[in-house]
């Protein structure tokens, strides 16, 4: 019965995306570069490891002259769920269902790495440090308009996106087992995660090597089975007890009220 139900949802998701793709009159990504290294995370906004590693770790992409040779691609879904009416529940609350949907859509109307980047990983250290609530703070952090933002979140752009992250990650091959979930050309990264960096390097073959590479150590196994714990590595598929109902409003001047009482972010 369960994996009837699993069909039926990724036959609804599918359905849905042939007939609500998100309109045209936005730019969405910008073409990948095929020297380029693919750098695909897939995480939730609101889980204290995701948190972690886009604010403090993913930035050495830009820092490091990394980004001159990846194609990075986030995906803000990780492990939440959709109930049979439709709503999304997510594992720490529903500020999390709602960042979610803020970050898809910065990706989306911020095409531009660079911009949606740095616009999500300031969203991301207030959400390490428990200030999620503040996150409009960081239109003016980053100098980026908000209304486009504001116009996909309300018009339900940022739904139909994030439909297509949730079809996209039950897609995963093999499956995911927390997150950050972490892939370098399509290969899972596991526990070593962190090393991103290493892995990067070793699968570039273009001509322009960044200085970084010249210095990191070319030992990494995590390509093999998963060998650790994944509750020590990030916040688990499993463990869905604080999944919460979030029924989408119209954010933004009353978008606090979906961070008051708080959520168990572990």
């Amino acid at each position: 019965m369960k994996c009837l139900s699993h069909l039926l949802q990724a036959l609804a998701l599918a359905l849905f995306l042939i007939y609500f793709s998100p309109p045209s009159s936005y730019s969405y990504a910008q073409t990948p570069d095929p020297q380029k290294v693919d750098l695909t995370l897939y995480y939730e906004s609101l889980c204290p490891y995701c948190s972690y590693f886009i604010a403090h770790d993913l930035v050495r992409l830009f820092t490091d002259g990394l980004s001159s040779i990846v194609n990075l691609r986030l995906v803000p879904w990780g492990n939440s769920a959709i109930d049979a009416s439709g709503y999304f529940q997510c594992q720490h609350g529903t500020g999390e269902c709602l960042l979610n949907t803020v970050e898809a859509c910065a990706i989306y109307v911020y095409p531009d790495p660079y911009k949606h980047y740095f616009f999500i990983q300031c969203i991301e250290a207030l959400a390490y440090r428990g200030k999620e609530a503040e996150w409009q703070s960081c239109f003016a952090e980053t100098s980026l308009e908000p209304q486009t933002l504001f116009d996909c979140y309300n018009q339900g752009i940022g739904r139909r996106l994030e439909l297509q992250y949730a079809y996209e990650t039950g897609q995963l091959n093999p499956p995911h087992l927390y997150v950050p979930w972490v892939l370098v050309n399509n290969q899972p990264l596991h526990g070593d995660y962190q090393n991103f960096i290493t892995y990067i390097c070793r699968a570039y073959k273009g001509p322009s090597v960044p200085t970084v590479c010249d210095s990191v150590q070319f030992e990494t196994d995590s390509f093999n089975e998963e060998k650790t714990d994944a509750a020590q590595q990030g916040c688990s598929v499993g463990d869905q007890k604080n999944l919460t109902l979030f029924e989408p409003t119209k954010i933004l001047q009353q978008s606090r009220r979906v961070f008051s009482g708080g959520s168990n972010k572990r």
